[in-house]
């Protein structure tokens, strides 16, 4: 004869805010809609980069970030303080400059690697990326040189 008058089963003591299968597709709605968000050619391709290099960094807080500043429509990455209004720079001086952050041997890994994705998704927009994946490779060399 049983000791305990409820029919129920006993359940262990488990906190109720580490719910593993919440927390697990959250995370994979999350990652769902990071990558529709990277197929979505109507976002900027240097707004995309940003929501890749999250998602391969493994960056959750990030990666969530910047998929909700996406679906509110605001802009993804705010840069707005790395040009005076009135500063523009042409494609050429975008390239040395993104050429030789990564070029630095002193400069931090994650600084290089976003520099990198910038680069990649400035050829990914262009209408000539040979002729300008060909011109960063002079710029790198002589970088290297020097």
């Amino acid at each position: 004869m049983s000791m305990h008058s409820s029919s129920a089963p006993e359940r262990g003591a488990t906190p109720h805010a580490t719910n593993s299968t919440t927390n697990n597709t959250i995370s994979d709605a999350v990652r769902r809609r990071a990558h529709a968000l990277i197929n979505d050619r109507t976002i900027d391709a240097n707004e995309r980069v940003w929501i890749r290099y999250a998602l391969e960094t493994n960056d959750t807080a990030g990666l969530t970030e910047l998929v909700r500043r996406a679906d509110a429509g605001e802009p993804i990455i705010d840069d707005s303080h790395l040009l005076e209004s009135t500063d523009e720079i042409s494609t050429e001086e975008k390239l040395e400059r993104l050429a030789a952050i990564i070029c630095q041997a002193s400069g931090l890994p994650e600084t290089r690697s976003a520099a990198l994705l910038v680069l990649m998704s400035t050829l990914e927009s262009s209408t000539e990326p040979k002729a300008l994946a060909n011109h960063v490779k002079h710029i790198a060399s002589r970088a290297a040189v020097s």
